[in-house]
């Protein structure tokens, strides 16, 4: 009994070593790149990369223009992804949940999880693109809409399945139409869950380049309306760091660390909110 114990132990701290060392390896690469943006990009990160447009080479400026289209076409996104991702997710989960539809459905949405984002990018390219005969930031929010959906489902779903069905019988039992115990009552009962599904979709979409190469392009000025070319982040972090002018590669790296801070902030904001929930469940 003392043998099996100590070998016990053993195996319990090699596990824990290995973990562990998994976890310093993991976290270690994480602030190399923090720190590597920080580094490159502290010459451009000032007040004037949030006030001031693209520059030219060999001028100072900011990021104003990208910032803003960036801004605009995420909530393009959010506007056209998020209500048809929680409609479908619920749909799935309340009303096709062992169903070969919905088993049909649920496979459709992982292949479009895992697409890679220049395909979608090429579709809205020839959906609307194409088209319109021009590049808009009204395409680039739609391709990234068409990311952020699959995500949202997937979520809506699995959130939804979690609820108890006890809550469900309760519900039904006071005469409530089913669509309406959906909505008012397991809806709200995954909230939490379902937005932070929408964070991690938004923190997905944030550093989006491929899709937008192919529909907002980029715009070198200020462009109030998405109706034409947009400026945004990822494709001028692209330009830029292609580029041969050494104040480019400075802006292209303060941009890369501030989209990496934001990634980062929603994805603590998400465990936040999802601990929370934890924390308060009965």
């Amino acid at each position: 009994m003392n043998t099996l114990y100590v070998r016990r132990q053993l195996v319990n701290a090699l596990v824990m070593t290995a973990s562990l060392a998994a976890t310093a390896f993991g976290l270690g690469w994480l602030l190399w790149i923090m720190a590597t943006t920080l580094i490159q990009g502290a010459s451009a990160l000032d007040l004037k990369l949030f006030t001031q447009m693209t520059p030219a080479p060999g001028e100072r400026g900011g990021l104003l223009n990208a910032f803003y289209g960036s801004f605009v076409m995420t909530l393009i996104a959010l506007v056209i992804g998020t209500p048809l991702g929680v409609l479908a997710g619920t749909f799935l989960a309340e009303f096709q949940r062992k169903t070969r539809m919905g088993a049909v459905i649920r496979f459709t949405n992982d292949i479009l999880l895992s697409a890679p984002s220049i395909v979608i990018g090429l579709f809205v390219y020839e959906l609307v693109v194409r088209q319109v005969g021009h590049f808009s930031g009204w395409a680039g929010g739609l391709a990234l809409a068409i990311i952020l959906l699959p995500v949202v489902v997937r979520t809506t779903d699995e959130m939804l399945q979690l609820v108890p069905g006890g809550m469900r019988e309760a519900a039904l039992s006071l005469g409530l139409p089913k669509w309406k115990v959906s909505v008012k009552v397991l809806q709200r009962a995954a909230s939490t869950g379902i937005l932070t599904g929408v964070l991690l979709g938004l923190a997905r979409i944030s550093g989006e380049t491929a899709p937008l190469l192919f529909t907002a392009l980029n715009n070198q000025y200020w462009s109030a309306t998405p109706n034409g070319p947009m400026a945004n982040v990822p494709v001028v972090i692209f330009q830029y760091a292609m580029s041969p002018y050494d104040d480019w590669h400075a802006y292209a790296w303060a941009g890369a660390f501030v989209m990496a801070m934001f990634v980062l902030l929603l994805a603590v904001l998400s465990r936040a909110v999802l601990g929370r929930a934890k924390k308060h469940r009965p």
